[in-house]
C-alpha cells in the first residue's frame, strides 16, 4: 500500500503552509466557540482569510493564519463571549422549566462588551481611523436611510443611532469647511471630505423608500456596523473636542421633533463654538484656577527681570501659544465661496443633502416648513432652488436655479452663470470631480468652459484652442501659474513647432516663386517630398522591428505585462473614440432638430 499524498512520518513538526494556516473548522476547534461567534470575532478584530500558495487541505476550504488565530485566542473579548453563551443557556433552561420570573430577571441582567479596547487596539492613533473611515461612514449612512424590520434583527434603536452619528459628522464637516467634493450619482450622493491632512470619500444614499433583498445577509453586515458605529462615535468624540466643542451635543427638542437635526446641530455649533474661540485653551490640558494663579504669579515676577524697552515681551509669547489653528488655503477658499448668499430650498429638492453643502461653504440656508430660519417671503434672499419644470410666484430679487448648480458651483470652486440652470432647462452634464480628464485622454466640452471661467476668475483670460497664439506663446508660463497642464503645455509647444516649420515652408516656396524657378524644380521637390516620406516608413518599419525584437527578449512574466499595459491603452483608446462618436451624433441630432424646428 502507497503513502498517503501529504505523509508526515510520527513525531516530525509541520513545517511550511501546513503549520502556518490553518482551516476555518481547525480555527473554531481551536478557539472553542460557535461559527457566528467566530465571524464576529474575525470581523471585530481584523482578521480576514488568506490564500495560500500551496493549500494543503484542499482548495474548497477557507484558510486563516496561525497568527491571526492566536491573536483572537488571547483577547479579552473571547472570554466574553463565552460568558454570554453561557447565560445564554441559562435564560434557555428556565424557559423550557417555564419559570418566566427567573427567565426576566436573567433577561435584565444579561452581560454586554465594549469595543472601545479593541478599537484602541487596531488604531493605535487618530490618523490610523481617519484613515479607515471610508466604509464606516458609507455603512452608517445606508443604515440611516433603511426601515426598521424585526424579521432582519433592524431595530429603531439602531437607525435612530446612525441618523445622529451621520449628522454628527457633517455638523462637524459643515461647520469646519472641510468639504472638498461632491457628485450625484444614480447609487447615491458622493462625498468627499479632508479631515488632518486625510481625504475620506463615502456614499450617502438618496432620501427615498428602500427596498430590502433576501440576497444580503444582514446579520454580517449588523456585525460590521457595531463595530462602525463604536468607531463613528470615536472619531465623533475627537474632532469635536479638538474645536473645543462639547460632546455629545445638546439639541433643541423642537427642532429634533421636527426633523431638522442637522440645523440643530448647526444652532449648537454656533452657541458653542463662538465661546470655545473667546476662551481657547491648548489642546490636551487642563489648568486649574489654582495653577493658572500660580503661573500669572511667575509671570508677574518676570516682568520686572524684562528690559524696560520690551515690557510685554513674555506675555506675547504665552498668548500666541494659545492661538487657534491657520486654516490652510483650501478651507479659506471653500468658506468663501457662497459667503454673502441666503438660499432658500424648495419643497422638492434634496433637502439634507443641501443642507449640509451650502453652509460648508460659506452659504446661509432655510427651507419651506417649520423650524425655518427665515421664510420664502424674505426680501434678502439670493437664489431659491427649484426642481420642477415651471415656477408659480416669482420673485425679481433673486434668481431661480436648480439644485445641480450649487453642486457644479463648489466642484468648480467658482460660482456658474446661472443662464444654463434656470427653471424649466435642460441643465449641461454634471462633470464627476473625481475624474481625471486628461489621463482618461477626453475632454468634455463643459469641463473646457469650466476651465475657462476658472482661469477668468484668476484675472487671467484663458482663450479657447485655436483662437489665437496666446496659448502658444505663453505656454510655459501658463504651465508655471498652473493654469494648464504639462500635457497641454506640450501639446501646446509641438503645435508652436509645426506652425512655425509650416510657416518657413510657405516662405520658402513665395521667395522661389518670386524667383521664377521653373515648374521642373517643383515636380523635382515633389520627388523629394515622396523619398523623405518613403525613408519615414523605413525608419517608422525598423523601429517596429526592434520593437517586436526587444519583447522578443523579455521574459514571460514581463512580456504578459506589456500586452497588458497595451491593452489597458487600447481599452482606453477605444472609449475615448466611443465617446467622441457619441457627442457627434449627439451634435448631429441637435442640428437635424432644430433644422426640422425653423422649418
Amino acid at each position: 500500500m502507497g503513502k498517503p499524498k501529504h505523509y508526515r512520518p510520527p513525531g516530525k513538526k509541520k513545517e511550511g503552509n501546513a503549520a502556518r494556516y490553518v482551516t476555518r473548522s481547525q480555527a473554531i476547534k481551536l478557539l472553542q466557540v460557535s461559527l457566528s461567534d467566530f465571524r464576529k470575532l474575525c470581523i471585530h478584530k481584523g482578521v480576514f482569510p488568506r490564500e495560500p500558495k500551496k493549500k494543503v487541505k484542499g482548495n474548497h476550504h477557507t484558510y486563516y493564519h496561525l497568527k491571526d488565530v492566536m491573536y483572537i485566542l488571547h483577547d479579552p473579548l473571547l472570554e466574553k463571549f463565552r460568558e454570554i453563551r453561557a447565560y445564554k443557556k441559562k435564560i434557555k433552561k428556565a424557559k423550557a422549566k417555564k419559570n418566566d420570573e427567573l427567565a426576566r430577571l436573567l433577561l435584565s441582567r444579561a452581560p454586554s462588551y465594549k469595543l472601545d479596547m479593541v478599537i484602541r487596539d487596531r488604531y493605535p492613533t487618530f490618523v490610523d481611523a481617519l484613515r479607515d473611515l471610508d466604509d464606516p461612514l458609507t455603512m452608517v449612512h445606508l443604515f440611516a436611510m433603511l426601515p426598521a424590520i424585526d424579521r432582519l434583527k433592524i431595530e429603531v434603536k439602531r437607525i435612530h443611532n446612525c441618523r445622529r452619528l451621520c449628522h454628527e459628522w457633517q455638523a462637524y464637516i459643515s461647520r469646519t469647511h472641510k468639504l472638498r467634493k461632491v457628485f450625484v450619482a444614480v447609487k447615491g450622493i458622493y462625498y468627499q471630505a479632508e479631515v488632518e491632512g486625510q481625504k475620506i470619500t463615502w456614499l450617502a444614499p438618496h432620501a427615498r423608500q428602500q427596498v430590502l433583498t433576501d440576497d444580503v445577509d444582514f446579520n454580517v453586515m449588523l456585525t460590521f456596523l457595531e463595530f462602525y458605529e463604536a468607531l463613528l462615535g470615536f472619531v465623533n468624540f475627537q474632532l469635536y473636542h479638538s474645536i473645543n466643542v462639547k460632546y455629545p451635543p445638546i439639541l433643541d427638542p423642537r427642532l429634533e421633533a421636527l426633523a431638522a437635526d442637522l440645523y440643530a446641530l448647526s444652532r449648537y455649533f454656533d452657541a458653542n463654538y463662538k465661546t470655545s474661540l473667546q476662551e481657547p485653551q491648548v489642546a490636551g490640558s487642563s489648568i486649574s484656577e489654582q495653577e493658572q494663579e500660580e503661573s500669572n504669579l511667575r509671570l508677574a515676577q518676570l516682568q520686572h527681570q524684562l528690559p524696560a524697552n520690551e515690557p510685554g515681551a513674555l506675555m506675547h509669547l504665552v498668548q500666541g501659544a494659545a492661538i487657534e489653528t491657520e486654516e490652510d488655503e483650501a478651507t479659506r477658499d471653500c468658506k468663501k465661496l457662497f459667503q454673502n448668499m441666503k438660499i432658500f430650498l424648495s419643497r422638492e429638492v434634496p433637502r439634507e443633502s443641501l443642507l449640509f453643502v451650502i453652509p460648508a461653504f460659506g452659504g446661509i440656508v432655510s427651507w419651506e416648513g417649520d423650524g425655518a430660519p427665515f421664510a420664502e417671503a424674505d426680501g434678502s434672499i439670493t437664489h431659491q432652488i427649484v426642481d420642477r419644470p415651471t415656477q408659480g410666484h416669482v420673485y425679481l430679487s433673486r434668481e431661480y436655479v436648480q439644485p445641480q448648480w450649487i453642486y457644479d458651483s463648489l466642484n468648480a470652486r467658482i460660482i456658474l452663470p446661472t443662464e444654463a440652470y434656470m427653471v424649466g432647462r435642460d441643465p449641461p452634464p454634471h462633470l464627476s470631480p473625481f475624474v481625471d480628464n486628461e489621463a482618461e485622454g477626453y475632454v468634455p466640452d463643459y469641463a473646457k468652459t469650466i476651465k475657462e471661467l476658472q482661469a477668468a476668475a484668476k484675472n487671467d483670460v484663458q482663450p479657447f484652442p485655436g483662437m489665437g497664439n496666446d496659448v502658444l506663446d505663453n505656454s510655459q508660463n501658463m504651465l508655471a501659474e498652473g493654469y494648464i497642464s504639462r500635457t497641454e503645455a506640450m501639446e501646446a509647444a509641438e503645435k508652436k513647432q509645426k506652425m512655425m516649420l509650416l510657416e518657413k515652408q510657405y516662405h520658402d516656396d513665395l521667395k522661389m516663386e518670386l524667383q521664377g524657378v521653373s515648374s521642373i524644380n517643383k515636380q523635382s521637390s515633389a520627388e523629394d517630398m515622396e523619398s523623405k516620406e518613403e525613408l519615414l516608413r523605413d525608419v517608422q518599419q525598423s523601429a517596429m522591428d526592434s520593437e517586436d525584437l526587444s519583447r522578443l527578449m523579455m521574459s514571460r512574466k514581463k512580456r504578459g505585462l506589456a500586452k497588458a499595459i497595451e491593452m489597458h491603452k487600447q481599452r482606453k483608446k477605444d472609449h475615448v473614440e466611443k465617446l467622441k462618436e457619441r457627442k457627434r451624433n449627439t451634435e448631429a441630432a441637435q442640428k437635424s432638430e432644430k433644422k426640422h424646428k425653423r422649418a
